[in-house]
């Protein structure tokens, strides 16, 4: 199925640190919108980059990572959404992550409390169930593509096993080994989190991982405008990739109910914006 670029443009979810940046002379907001306007200005350029804008007490770090599987067109077109979301949604708190289908971002001022790369921000389990014996060893073969597949794939991986399509992402910055200790947590999570579910979206603090089970097979289409090859995957890949995002998103009914999750989730957090 072909999708245009705003479905990438789709909030998933945000994180909104509890405090507001106590900011009378407006230093923060004019530093927050300069480091807004040089993570978007590179965004057509790179799919990850992290930069901190303002001095001292003042400094504010940033990164954006889109998907593998964006253009670079649309890699800027979704992280240019984000800014002005995060403003509204978040204000001037002195952290926040806003999550977009495609695309994601996240700031911190200077001396924020680090959380740890495999702390559980935000999970989508789709409301369909399972029937018939067999799924869960499917699907726990599918998801070990992953981590198998992660390692060799400068951290971005799609792929399928018997009509269960998986993907996951690692951020940019993240080594390695860490990246797939990432994803099995993320993988780990998956199956206790969504258990039967057909579908679900796991997101942790460095990395996510998603997947979808099509009983008829995965959806691909001939062409799409808004794919590209992947740097670490192929075209077949990358159409595979749009297609859960309507199939999974829309089709299997993801997603409403658990902003509800999430916004419980940084009640109990306090602090963590990550998710």
């Amino acid at each position: 199925m072909i999708v245009s670029s705003s479905d990438y443009t789709t909030l998933v979810y945000k994180g909104c640190a509890d405090q507001k940046f106590p900011d009378p002379s407006g230093v923060f907001t004019q530093t927050l919108k300069n480091l807004f306007d040089s993570l978007k200005s590179q965004s057509s350029a790179a799919k990850f980059n992290k930069t901190t804008a303002g001095d001292g007490q003042s400094a504010v770090t940033g990164l954006f990572q889109c998907r593998g599987d964006l253009s670079s067109s649309d890699c800027r077109t979704c992280v240019s959404k984000i800014p002005e979301m995060s403003l509204k949604l978040c204000d001037n708190t002195i952290a926040a992550r806003i999550q977009l289908t495609g695309c994601y971002m996240r700031y911190e001022v200077a001396g924020f409390k680090q959380v740890s790369g495999t702390e559980l921000l935000y999970k989508v389990c789709g409301s369909t169930r399972a029937s018939g014996a067999g799924f869960g060893d499917r699907l726990g073969v599918a998801l070990g593509e992953i981590v198998k597949g992660i390692e060799g794939s400068n951290g971005f991986y799609t792929g399928t096993y018997e009509s269960v399509f998986v993907l996951g992402q690692c951020e940019g910055d993240l080594g390695s080994v860490d990246c797939v200790d990432c994803v099995k947590s993320a993988v780990d999570r998956a199956q206790s989190e969504c258990g039967d579910s057909i579908s679900g979206q796991i997101y942790l603090q460095k990395c996510y991982v998603s997947y979808a089970y099509y009983p008829n097979g995965v959806p691909t289409s001939s062409s799409s405008s808004s794919s590209s090859k992947s740097e670490s995957g192929t075209g077949q890949n990358t159409r595979k990739t749009v297609a859960i995002v309507v199939g999974g998103a829309a089709g299997l009914g993801l997603g409403i109910a658990c902003l509800l999750v999430l916004k419980s989730a940084f009640k109990k957090k306090e602090g963590k914006y990550g998710g």
